[in-house]
């Protein structure tokens, strides 16, 4: 572990105290919410009775993950001012994920046997008898989710690595114990509950952080200079890490990382699970105006890093610039608000994701595959061991040394997008659209997701959500044309 690293941690009394302190309030919610859960739809769901805020605020945590904190800032800290790519695609996607998809996904479930799950819509949509459609997307979610949630779980790990000197792989275990528990006993609600204070916490952490980056340079205008200074090539959006231009395939890759939204299913979970369609304006705006701030003030945070730490981190050390920066430079308080919210945003999302992946071991593989007759306890059952079963797949995938939480997110981002995102699109407005040419399209994003990211050089250096959802498009619409079976016409 590098000298920047290893830097001394000021007051850590008082810096557990208040983590602990936000842990207490997280498992107290927790408790709260196994009082009221009672169904499966309840533990999975949440009842469809999230409100205006919680939605807001439910959605934005789910989505802007560990990596919010620690990949994004690396990116920024590492290869400069050309992160605003990046940033201004999130911000595209989402507003159109929210203006489009959520209310169209939110009627269309209720509409189509009141779906609880995305597998579940699929196969309503498309009148899948065969059930096909619906084991098969299943069994995605699970394959994909234990790569999305092992990007918590690293995060975790870094954190208490870092901040305690712990090894790497106790970190790891104690980070996902902490998730598990409040997932394990409240569910759904526990989660969307708890992701109004992780939101703030979030966003709060980053903004200190960010002012207080500002202030040891001297103000903006100091720390301008100072990166042009280092490098003038770091300041410009057009050039990437080692002041190498970007190109049009660099920017393209940046802005279209978030072109995977509306696959993405613990996204789209929480637009299902808002109590009306009423709600999503009022959602959108405040969502947005977060998003908008915390991806700005993490940007500052990585180029103000650049200045404020004496030792250049690289490689998976460098995602821990936001720890570092808040561990040295603020008092005890303050920087236990920031690792909070750091814990905050690993484990809002990582818990988002084991409730999906719960419901699709549940409700799309145990309930139709092997007890259709299971009582609500049973599937309340079931889903908590899913819950256990998906998060030891993960930490043993976080296990591997050198893996970055960028990398974890930008692979499971990926695959959701491409093989889900098409998808979805396709079924909330185009009535034509097939169950064939939706498993057409699905297997389509998948392989190819899988053998661009095999690739090396050229053209392969494009991410690879951009050539897989094309192809995933085009292949839906391709089979859907010229399959035989009379889709159910959209009346939602």
């Amino acid at each position: 572990m590098n000298a920047a690293v290893d830097a001394t941690v000021r007051e850590p009394g008082v810096i557990v105290g208040v983590m602990v302190a936000y842990l207490a309030v997280c498992t107290c919610l927790g408790i709260l919410a196994w009082r009221r859960t009672s169904s499966l739809s309840d533990y999975i769901l949440g009842g469809r009775s999230l409100g205006k805020l919680v939605t807001a605020f439910s959605t934005a945590a789910t989505d802007m993950s560990g990596w919010l904190l620690m990949g994004f800032p690396a990116l920024a800290y590492l290869a400069g001012f050309d992160a605003i790519w990046f940033a201004a695609g999130s911000m595209l996607f989402a507003y159109l994920n929210w203006l489009f998809i959520a209310p169209r996904i939110r009627a269309q479930t209720e509409h189509f046997g009141n779906a609880l799950t995305l597998p579940d819509y699929l196969e309503a949509r498309l009148r899948d008898d065969s059930h096909l459609l619906r084991v098969t997307t299943a069994i995605i979610i699970l394959v994909f989710f234990t790569l999305y949630t092992s990007s918590g779980f690293v995060a975790g790990g870094r954190l208490l690595e870092t901040l305690f000197g712990l090894d790497y792989s106790w970190g790891l275990l104690l980070s996902s114990l902490a998730i598990v528990g409040y997932v394990y006993v409240g569910g759904f609600l526990a989660v969307s509950w708890s992701d109004v204070l992780q939101g703030v916490l979030m966003l709060l952490a980053l903004l200190l952080v960010a002012a207080m980056g500002v202030s040891l340079a001297g103000g903006p205008g100091s720390l301008l200079q100072a990166l042009d200074a280092r490098d003038p090539s770091f300041l410009s959006p057009w050039m990437g890490e080692a002041g190498e231009p970007l190109g049009i395939i660099g920017i393209v890759s940046l802005v279209a990382f978030s072109m995977g939204y509306p696959g993405q299913p613990h996204i789209l979970a929480r637009f299902m699970a808002t109590s009306s369609l009423e709600n999503l304006g009022v959602a959108r705006r405040v969502a947005m105006l977060w998003q908008g701030l915390a991806l700005g003030a993490a940007i500052v945070v990585g180029l103000a890093a650049v200045v404020a730490l004496p030792v250049k981190l690289s490689g998976a050390d460098a995602e821990k610039v936001f720890i570092i920066m808040a561990i040295e430079h603020l008092p005890g308080w303050a920087a236990g608000v920031c690792l909070a919210g750091l814990a905050a945003a690993v484990m809002s999302t990582a818990a988002a994701q084991l409730l999906v992946a719960s419901s699709a071991a549940t409700e799309d593989l145990y309930r139709l595959l092997v007890n259709p007759r299971a009582t609500q306890g049973q599937l309340l059952r079931c889903g908590r061991l899913a819950v256990l079963v998906v998060t030891g797949l993960g930490v043993l995938v976080a296990m591997k040394p050198g893996e970055t939480v960028f990398s974890l997110v930008a692979w499971a981002w990926a695959g959701f997008g491409a093989t889900f995102g098409p998808a979805v699109v396709m079924c909330l407005f185009w009535a034509g659209t097939t169950r064939n040419g939706v498993l057409a399209g699905m297997l389509v994003g998948a392989v190819t997701v899988l053998a661009w990211r095999l690739g090396e050089g050229g053209i392969f250096e494009l991410y690879e959500l951009v050539p897989a959802a094309i192809a995933s498009f085009a292949s839906i619409a391709l089979v859907s044309a010229v399959d035989h079976r009379r889709p159910r016409r959209l009346s939602a």
